[in-house]
């Protein structure tokens, strides 16, 4: 129960016991909905919302948590590349054997921040990286993008490994990271954080020889 500030306000001639109950009981209620009305925005915050609250910022922003295709090779199990401490998500209690139909919070709230900046996306590649970003920017990744000018693009993701869920997000093509009509032709992905190769060059998440890492290829299910 909130605290009633109301009774408080009641004069000196009115303060008899009975009467001072009756102004609590008639105003406590309103001052529960004002607290109720006052935790709805952080309970409706993408960076607090939990549960059915994410569900419904997800709903507004064209999203589900729910997945098309289940994703395979995804859960936890010790002693298995990729999926290993850290890497793997647990499975539930009611979680198929075919693979993981429902994301967790921490992985739907990344895929419900994409999805708000994808809807005001003006599908330039500036634009993808602002999409990126404003999901993975937490992750230290650095996203790199190549137009193939044929409908076609090329992705790298330096920086960071992605964990086995969003290497699975990016193959099903979740991550909102092309323009309708472009496909993505597979992703470069650093197999332990480091910089991409990339003959002659240096720059941010890309290193020449020596220094870059041959890439994991993921390749999309379009």
């Amino acid at each position: 129960m909130s605290n009633n500030d109301y009774p408080g306000l009641v004069t000196s001639q009115h303060q008899k016991p009975r009467y001072t109950a009756l102004v609590a009981v008639l105003t406590q209620p309103l001052v529960d909905a004002q607290a109720l009305l006052a935790s709805m925005p952080a309970a409706f915050d993408v960076d607090t919302a939990v549960g059915v609250q994410l569900d419904a910022v997800g709903l507004w922003v064209g999203i589900t948590r729910v997945l098309r295709v289940p994703l395979s090779g995804v859960y936890f199990a010790w002693g298995v590349e990729g999926v290993g401490w850290s890497e793997g998500v647990w499975k539930g209690p009611y979680d198929p054997e075919t693979g993981l139909t429902s994301l967790p919070d921490d992985v739907f709230r990344r895929l419900v921040k994409a999805r708000i900046a994808a809807n005001a996306w003006d599908g330039s590649i500036p634009g993808a990286y602002d999409v990126w970003e404003s999901a993975f920017a937490d992750t230290g990744s650095i996203i790199l993008i190549q137009d193939n000018q044929d409908m076609s693009m090329v992705v790298g993701i330096a920086g960071m490994r992605p964990d086995a869920v969003t290497q699975a997000l990016l193959m099903g093509n979740y991550i909102p990271l092309k323009p309708e009509g472009v496909r993505v032709s597979w992703y470069a992905v650093t197999q332990d954080g480091g910089p991409l190769m990339a003959w002659g060059c240096q720059a941010d998440g890309l290193d020449g020889w020596g220094a870059g890492r041959w890439p994991t290829v993921l390749r999309p299910t379009n």
